[in-house]
């Protein structure tokens, strides 16, 4: 009988690990007559076994590129100052220049602000509230404010526009400005027009902290995440050009591609970094920075009104200490600067 018993057992473990590969189960041995023991093994978390964030791509690491990017290339000529220029002859004329724009926005009743929903401190979906938050929300309400002098929620029409679409979703109409953590370079300054900065921040890296990352000499050979459609890519091969890059549509993305083994870092600004580190406290911003980064509001061709408008939103909330009130509320605390941008502001053809 103890015989029979003691093959029903292997038999029976036999089965059971067809069935069930990762379950591993022994019988028999002197004194273990008639016992199973069983272990189940956790599979270790290796890139093959976790599929990339959807519509991300994975570039091979390809080395120094021909363009390298320079930190001191900021060359851009400037904004349009909300007085109607520096010196012009109507400064101080009763007559207000006219604002098609900006009045077409007030006979709307609300302005359509494209933005994000996933920055964490910047622009992101409060879970608890179902509400939009954060710096970049409050930004775009204060706009709200001096256009239609109120305070009204209703006023602001959010729209949740990816990086890679922001210039298109101004160029077509589909919002009336853009604030996304959207940086102002030569590039996009040809086909949109931006505000005098709003935020500085500089470009950095953040790692696990229990990769081995402590530079970025140690990211060679290893994978670097940036989100699509930003101006990370260039910078990102300059600095690390011996690291594979993954290219995702969100931040968030990135950070779930650090987490799930699929990248050993992220580059970004320390604006964003901020955020994700505070998602994620098993994570480190390693020490240095490889260049400034402005942020402006982005406004479609041909309504210097409308960039008025927002430049002299701005100017109000550095003059009345609202805008140290939105960066304390926010980032106070973090590595993103702690002053407001200087204000920049092109020359202008006042004649006539």
């Amino acid at each position: 009988m103890r015989a029979r018993f003691g093959s029903r057992v292997v038999a029976a473990c036999a089965v059971a690990a067809l069935a069930v590969p990762s379950l591993v189960a022994c019988a028999g041995g002197e004194g273990h007559e008639g016992k199973v023991s069983a272990t189940i093994e956790t599979p270790s978390p290796t890139r093959e076994m976790v599929p990339l964030p959807p519509g991300a791509q994975l570039d091979p690491a390809a080395g120094p590129p021909a363009d390298p990017f320079t930190p001191d290339e900021f060359e851009w000529e400037g904004s349009l100052d909300p007085r109607g220029g520096a010196g012009s002859e109507a400064d101080g004329a009763e007559e207000e220049a006219p604002k098609p724009n900006v009045e077409r926005i007030r006979q709307r009743g609300r302005i359509i602000v494209g933005i994000d929903q996933s920055l964490y401190l910047l622009s992101y979906r409060d879970t608890d509230s179902g509400k939009l938050r954060g710096l970049e929300v409050d930004l775009a309400r204060a706009i709200a404010h001096d256009i239609f002098e109120d305070d009204q929620d209703l006023r602001v029409d959010f729209r949740f526009v990816d990086s890679a679409a922001r210039t298109e979703a101004l160029n077509s109409g589909e919002v009336d400005i853009i604030i996304r953590t959207m940086s102002i370079t030569p590039e996009r300054a040809e086909v949109i027009e931006f505000s005098t900065p709003y935020l500085t921040s500089s470009v950095r890296v953040l790692v696990p902290k229990d990769r081995d990352v402590n530079s970025l000499e140690d990211l060679a050979g290893r994978t670097a995440c940036i989100v699509d459609g930003t101006n990370l890519l260039r910078i990102a091969k300059t600095y690390v050009p011996d690291s594979n890059i993954l290219r995702t549509r969100s931040w968030s993305d990135c950070l779930m591609a650090v987490q799930q083994f699929r990248a050993e870092a992220i580059v970004a600004d320390d604006a964003i970094l901020a955020g994700l580190a505070a998602q994620d406290p098993h994570t480190t911003i390693l020490d240095g920075a490889f260049a400034t980064q402005y942020y402006g509001v982005g406004v479609a061709k041909g309504q210097d009104d409308l960039v008025r408008q927002v430049n002299a939103t701005l100017e109000r909330m550095r003059n009345d200490g609202s805008w140290y009130t939105l960066y304390n509320t926010w980032l106070g605390g973090s590595i993103a600067e702690s002053s407001p941008p200087p204000l920049r502001y092109r020359k202008e053809d006042n004649d006539g």
